[in-house]
């Protein structure tokens, strides 16, 4: 046995040399071509040439290993093998060989050689190195000449793998996108079941296209109501954000009584005669009003933005209702509300409600411009003594902080204007709200 090393060496050498040249050529344009986000080692390659040495030498080591461990214990009980055979064991044992990791371009000549010494797996095993044997389909040429080769399926990438078991785990999915280079993948997490998916922007209203002069939106049915299964009972439960319609301690209206007498300040009304717009927004007829106008009270100054109407009364005044209110909304340069609450009662007629009257629009959601401006100080009465407290917007999101000045004399309208909003709203009125303790003050 000893006469067969130098032949077994020398055709060792020769196949790895001629392994080692191909290899270099092929291994170029891989490292051209092959690239990997997660292989930045590889991506460099370490240069074509030295790897191939590298693995030469680890072929070589596994080589000298078969010559010293199988092979020799069955040369006794086997006859010599020829130089095809050793040539082909030492090609599966280069494969088997190969470092951990890496996918050098000649793993797919190799083949499975029938009567070699013993299987690549042996090989790599007494040569001390832990890799799997190659999953190809061997071809013997010498009993099935015309019969093709089978293509090796190529292995899949490590780090892909690893990426698709993980998203497999984790109840995810695998998606390509559009800004995606090819064949690249990422994690695309499943929404939690019942997560409300917000729609695209391209996806826009129906009521958003075409707008006309004068229109502020198009009319929508409103979230909540007067009555019914949205009525001020169940404002709370139509959405988080009027949570405070029923969980407020400081909510409106209330019924004005038991208040404490104080000589309370004057509110000293800056009003002038704004162009205005009336609109109707299906729940009210509201009435926005051009800049400038204002109210000082407690050191503070509002200006007024808007004022709408409610049947019957919103606020009581000692456990009475009346006709109408018109509530005139103020804010201050922080955001803060005042809110004038004017009571309104059947008698004469009332020119600055006519006014509106005349310029109600024929369509909901339209705004009518008026072509007369609006009295604002006829609408109040000429004994402007109030009562005031802390409470909230009569409406959804029930918002409080508001701070409340309610006219004690109410003001005239006849029964025609009462019959003109009663014919678009008969009722509009939240009921009157607990006070919870909260204090109430007078004007003498």
């Amino acid at each position: 046995m000893p006469f067969l090393m130098p032949f077994l060496k020398s055709l060792v050498s020769q196949s790895i040399s001629d392994r080692m040249d191909n290899h270099e050529h092929g291994a170029n344009r891989t490292c051209m071509s092959r690239t990997h986000p997660h292989h930045s080692a590889l991506s460099l390659c370490l240069r074509s040439r030295e790897l191939a040495r590298l693995i030469g030498i680890g072929c070589v080591s596994a080589c000298m290993g078969i010559m010293t461990g199988p092979i020799a214990q069955a040369a006794d009980k086997t006859p010599p093998p020829s130089a095809s055979a050793a040539a082909a064991a030492s090609t599966a044992t280069a494969v088997t060989s190969a470092p951990s990791g890496m996918k050098p371009p000649f793993t797919k000549s190799a083949s499975v050689v029938k009567g070699s010494a013993s299987p690549p797996v042996a090989a790599s095993s007494a040569a001390g190195v832990s890799s799997s044997p190659p999953k190809e389909v061997a071809s013997d040429k010498r009993t099935n000449p015309g019969a093709p080769v089978a293509a090796p399926a190529e292995a899949q990438d490590p780090m892909d793998r690893l990426q698709q078991r993980l998203a497999e785990r984790l109840g995810s999915r695998m998606a390509k996108s559009e800004e995606t280079p090819e064949g690249d993948l990422r994690v695309v997490a499943r929404p939690a079941t019942g997560e409300v998916v917000k729609p695209s922007s391209a996806r826009r209203s129906r009521y958003s296209a075409g707008k006309i002069p004068g229109v502020v939106d198009a009319f929508v049915a409103p979230v909540w109501a007067y009555e019914g299964p949205a009525g001020p009972e169940h404002w709370a439960q139509l959405k988080r954000e009027y949570a405070a319609c029923g969980k407020g301690t400081r909510q409106s209206p209330i019924d004005v009584r038991g208040g404490i007498q104080v000589q309370l300040d004057a509110v000293k009304f800056d009003y002038q005669k704004p162009d205005f717009r009336v609109i109707d927004d299906g729940r009210t007829v509201r009435v926005n009003v051009a800049a400038g106008n204002f109210i000082e009270v407690a050191g503070r100054r509002y200006e007024l933005t808007h004022l709408q109407f409610h049947k019957p009364s919103e606020v009581l005044v000692n456990g009475k209702s009346f006709d109408m209110s018109v509530h005139l909304n103020h804010r201050d340069s922080q955001g803060r509300i005042a809110m004038v609450a004017v009571l309104l009662q059947r008698g004469n007629a009332h020119p600055a409600v006519q006014s509106v009257w005349n310029n109600l629009p024929l369509e909901k959601g339209v705004e009518m411009p008026a072509s007369v401006p609006l009295d604002l100080l006829s609408l109040l009465p000429k004994d402007q003594r109030y009562a005031t407290f802390m409470g909230s917007m009569t409406a959804p999101p029930c918002e409080e902080g508001v701070l409340w000045l309610v006219m004690k004399t109410p003001v005239s309208v006849s029964d025609h204007q009462l019959a003109v909003f009663s014919h678009l709203y008969p009722m509009n009125a939240r009921p009157v709200q607990p006070s919870h303790g909260r204090l109430i003050k007078e004007s003498e």
